[in-house]
């Protein structure tokens, strides 16, 4: 709106000094507004007299009266009152004493911003959900003194009565190396889950032989490149072959010496962090499943090796992945969240090639056709129907990423702003994003790791801090004012609005109660295990499949609950968030109901699986018929 402005004289306001002995200007005076009160009269009564005349001569015309308008009826919208939800921050409480160690002393090196991943998994097999941390390293030419004990990964067994023991080395897992990501999977079908591991410089992967790890990086082959830098990693199986193969993000083209030759400067004086942007991309890698515990990258062959048609360097900056199927054909596809530049919809051509559809699709950019910094990611069903929505974290001021499928077509909307989820997380900058039902109401709801990348950032930015909150969205459904409504400190507790510099983040029933619990990673500080203390009195159905003629996991299977007249649906794909990993087992949230008619699976090779005698606040173990 154009503001107008008004001038005014200087001198306004100011009083002048007049003679009181002096009658004369008075006397003026009262003539002068006698004079005028005179004029006024006569002027009034000749204007009625005028007018009088006027309207006798030109009396208006009937009008018809207007035609009634049917008014559209108002929506009655559905009242929004959020369930008070607390998590209650346990981190000390059960034992967890792991602090993420990035190798920062003052070069400022773009790695040291990125923090790491954790996973929830059952590695041991004993039914409960134990907890695996993943850590940075030293830089080698860091001429400081080592630290002692030095960095190494972190794994917590779970004893099932509400307490963690650290295992790392029992393990076979106390190995240093700059890690980055995790994906566990029983990837050699053998019931025991094992590790990959995405680094800076070579990736690791450690076959789990009855409960110990045993490094097998170079037998696997899925190493990488000793100057690569992987992230975000999935298993999946993409063919359909019965075994797991490997997803896995490669960031930039990033060096030391690349790095500190740019100068990237905070406030033109002091030494910052580069952005990506300053960055050649990097290809990412696809690895076949050839069995015997032996991986073949098929990068290139398959069709994932994206280049910018302007330079012909790799395009992708990829940070997550999220395997799902996109149009429900019944072959597992892959949505890349790239950062700076357009996200990846890698199509799945029936396990004989992918197809780059993202820009097609609808989810490459922002509304307004930009690229975005993304972060962690995931995918659901968050309407309880065929609607696919993608969350995406991105970068501060450009707010998280709601792209929404309406149909089994290849094509999305972002609705971030009207389901009410951009807004609250426009100024924050988001890694670590997922869906999941807290309250066990039936909705799918979405949770926030947040915090940035420079410390000092609010001496340029006034509205940014390094340190930010989580933050929680309570799904209201559909109907409402609003379909996500930000959860306020009061509903849950306070704990998870503690300012960290938040990474990534995973879900999973941690003290074996059926709700679900959230872990947190921080960069270079302490990780965070937050208890859900629900009280709402809602029913869940925990499902865990194991594949007899697919993967042993069931990764990849469509699990369907029908309840209530309608059908909840979820993958089996604990890779989400950002550098994450979630427990394996599925919750479904019912709500009030105190029964389901039954289990619908879709198990990957086919066919679906009819299941009736499900228990409700319980697990479901089922198993593939042979």
């Amino acid at each position: 709106m154009k503001e107008e402005v008004v001038a005014r004289d200087e001198t306004v306001g100011q009083v002048e000094e007049y003679d009181l002995d002096t009658g004369d200007d008075r006397i003026i005076g009262q003539a002068l507004r006698w004079s005028f009160l005179v004029l006024g009269i006569v002027g009034v009564i000749a204007g009625g007299v005028a007018g009088g005349i006027w309207w006798f001569h030109h009396k208006p015309e009937a009008v018809a009266p207007p035609p009634k308008v049917e008014l559209p009826k108002t929506r009655e919208l559905a009242s929004i009152e959020v369930p008070r939800v607390p998590f209650v921050d346990v981190t000390q409480d059960w034992g967890i004493d792991f602090v993420h160690f990035n190798g920062a002393y003052g070069e400022k090196l773009l790695p040291e911003t990125m923090g790491s991943g954790c996973a929830i998994l059952d590695y041991d097999n004993d039914g409960d959900q134990d907890l695996l941390f993943v850590n940075s390293d030293r830089w080698p030419w860091d001429e400081r003194p080592a630290p002692d004990p030095p960095p190494v990964m972190a794994l917590y067994a779970n004893d099932g009565k509400g307490k963690f023991h650290n295992v790392t080395k029992e393990a076979g897992l106390a190995v240093s190396f700059y890690g980055m990501g995790v994906a566990a999977a029983d990837c050699d079908n053998d019931g025991d889950v094992d590790l990959f591991f995405s680094a800076v410089g070579r990736n690791r992967f450690f076959r789990n032989e009855g409960g110990r790890f045993v490094e097998a990086t170079d037998e696997s082959g899925l190493g990488g490149g000793d100057q690569a830098w992987s992230t975000g990693a999935a298993w999946i199986d993409y063919d359909k072959d019965g075994r797991l193969d490997l997803f896995v993000c490669n960031y930039i083209k990033w060096s030391r010496e690349i790095d500190r030759v740019q100068g990237f400067k905070l406030d033109g004086k002091t030494r910052a962090y580069g952005p990506p942007s300053a960055f050649e991309g990097a290809f990412s890698y696809l690895y076949h499943n050839e069995g015997n515990g032996r991986f073949r990258d098929v990068s290139a062959e398959m069709g994932i090796q994206v280049t910018n048609p302007s330079t012909g360097v790799p395009m992708g900056k990829s940070l997550g992945v999220i395997p799902t199927d996109v149009d429900g054909d019944g072959w597992i596809d892959l949505i890349v969240a790239n950062d700076t530049v357009q996200n990846f919809l890698f199509h799945n051509q029936q396990g004989k090639k992918f197809e780059e559809k993202g820009a097609l699709t609808g989810i490459a950019f922002d509304p307004n056709g930009y690229a975005r910094g993304a972060m962690g990611i995931d995918a659901a069903f968050f309407r309880n129907d065929k609607t696919l929505g993608v969350v995406i974290g991105n970068f501060a001021n450009e707010m998280t990423a709601l792209y929404v499928r309406d149909s089994d077509f290849l094509n999305f909307a972002d609705e971030a702003v009207s389901t009410g989820l951009g807004p609250p997380t426009r100024s924050i900058l988001t890694f670590g994003v997922f869906f999941f039902d807290y309250d066990l109401d039936g909705r799918l709801d979405i949770f926030s790791a947040n915090g940035h990348l420079e410390e000092e950032i609010h001496k340029v930015h006034v509205s940014q801090r390094y340190r930010q909150p989580c933050q929680l969205f309570w799904n209201a459904g559909p109907d409402g004012e609003t379909e996500f409504v930000e959860v306020e400190p009061a509903l849950h507790g306070g704990d998870l609005a503690k300012r960290i510099v938040g990474r990534g983040a995973a879900y999973g029933d941690l003290d074996g109660d059926g709700d679900l619990d959230l872990v947190v990673t921080e960069n270079g500080g302490p990780a965070r295990v937050f208890r859900n203390d629900q009280e709402v009195g809602h029913h869940f159905v925990r499902v865990q499949l194991e594949g007899t003629r697919d993967n042993r996991d069931g990764i990849g299977a469509l699990v369907e609950v029908h309840v209530g007249g309608q059908t909840l649906r979820a993958y089996v794909c604990p890779t989400k968030s950002y550098l994450s990993q979630s427990e394996l087992p599925l919750t479904f949230g019912i709500g009030k109901h105190n029964s389901v008619e039954s289990v619908t699976v879709h198990w990957p090779g086919g066919p679906k699986q009819e299941v009736t005698d499900v228990q409700i606040d319980a697990m479901n173990r089922i198993v593939q018929p042979k």
